[in-house]
């Protein structure tokens, strides 16, 4: 009897019935150390592997499920993973649909890191008016990790490359143990006090949370944080994030892209030099071929060709403008001798001289008072009269008054 063959999708789909009526596998807890762990922004579904010493698992927690954490998943973490085991159909790979997960091992340690992030946030150590500018070209740099890791290696290599002539003092630290977090901020303080250093890089290579503990003590804020030189952290992966990478001047998220973050590459540095030089130098150019057009343009003006035309325009221009004001204060003078002429001539015909010199007297009695009436008289009273050009003193004999008046 010969078997019949089957779609792929069928024995794919036969497989799914088979797991999804297993009572093991349908409510299962599974415990492992998060990898590969990736959310899609779009969907918010969260995609990673568990795994442990000798066997991985392929694992997915969907948006709805996944909304309900209240922890921040991430590479190194060791949970207890609770949801059943299905397949895949497209794929044909079976994979453990989380529901529910807890942290396990390093839950402690989770629940220390956002405590401390959260206090020093507060405190406004990550502040970026806190950062200090990293150097363009440093000369010297401080490197604070251990002397025997791959870290330190990339550093090196990926510095040397860029920048050979960039000097590199190596601090070997313990980057993970009891004791470590002591040694690297030892370190740190060592470079600090050195007016050679420039920028100091410290980090590891990745690990667990638990490994990379170090970087996440309190200590090892402080220090960084009240460093006067600036400082580039290098912890672990591009995932991993620690304390001391919220503190630093500048996070890198591999020990080689602190190397790259440090410093420039010289190629392109001596092109850039290169090419400033001829900006710099055709812009010199341009300013002395103006330059010296204006000066040209100066020596051929007529205060340098003829220099005495000038002088000579001035002084024909001043004499113009003497004359000009001579005739003006003349014009004045004129003026105002014919306004004096005519108050005179006028002060002259209100004169009493003026009726004197034409026959007419002044009468005055002995106090010095014009007689007006001859109401203010008596008879042999002595008078006074006032003449053109003298005085006689008189006697009435008779006083006749016009009727009428």
């Amino acid at each position: 009897m010969s078997l019949k063959a089957i779609k792929v999708s069928e024995v794919n789909r036969y497989i799914k019935r088979i797991l999804s009526t297993d009572p093991l596998l349908y409510n299962i807890k599974v415990e492992g150390e998060i990898s590969n762990f990736k959310h899609h922004t779009y969907s918010g579904h969260m995609y990673f592997t568990l795994k442990d010493d000798k066997s991985r698992l392929r694992c997915v927690m969907f948006n709805s499920d996944n909304k309900k954490l209240n922890l921040k998943l991430e590479d190194g973490m060791n949970i207890v993973a609770k949801g059943y085991i299905s397949i895949y159909e497209r794929d044909g790979s079976y994979q453990l649909y989380v529901k529910e997960l807890n942290l396990k091992g390093t839950g402690d340690l989770y629940i220390a890191f956002e405590k401390l992030k959260k206090k020093l946030k507060q405190k406004g150590y990550f502040d970026d008016k806190y950062k200090k500018k990293v150097p363009y070209i440093p000369k010297k740099i401080g490197v604070v990790t251990s002397s025997t890791g791959a870290a330190v290696r990339d550093i090196i290599t990926v510095i040397k490359r860029r920048m050979p002539c960039t000097e590199i003092i190596i601090y070997p630290v313990l980057v993970q143990g009891l004791k470590s977090h002591i040694e690297i901020c030892e370190g740190l303080k060592y470079f600090d006090q050195r007016e050679d250093i420039e920028l100091i890089i410290t980090g590891r290579g990745g690990g667990s949370l638990e490994e990379l503990w170090a970087f996440n003590e309190e200590d090892v804020a402080n220090t960084i944080f009240n460093l006067k030189t600036p400082v580039i952290s290098a912890v672990g992966h591009e995932t991993d994030f620690t304390i001391a990478d919220f503190v630093s001047d500048l996070r890198a998220p591999t020990p080689s892209a602190a190397g790259e973050l440090a410093v420039p590459r010289f190629d392109i540095l001596d092109s850039k030099l290169n090419e400033f030089s001829k900006r710099l130098t055709f812009s010199m150019k341009s300013i002395i071929k103006e330059k010296k057009n204006s000066l040209e343009h100066i020596k051929r003006s007529k205060l340098f060709v003829k220099p005495l035309d000038i002088i000579d325009e001035y002084k024909q221009r001043n004499d113009y403008n003497l004359k000009d004001l001579l005739n003006g204060m003349e014009k004045i003078l004129s003026e105002d001798k014919s306004n004096l002429e005519n108050l005179g001539a006028k002060l002259h015909s209100l004169s009493p001289l003026k009726v004197l010199s034409r026959g007419y007297s002044i009468p005055i009695d002995n106090k010095e008072n014009v007689i007006k009436s001859v109401d203010e008289i008596e008879k042999e009273e002595i008078l006074n009269l006032i003449m053109k050009d003298g005085k006689i003193k008189a006697k009435v004999l008779e006083i006749s008054k016009e009727e009428g008046s």
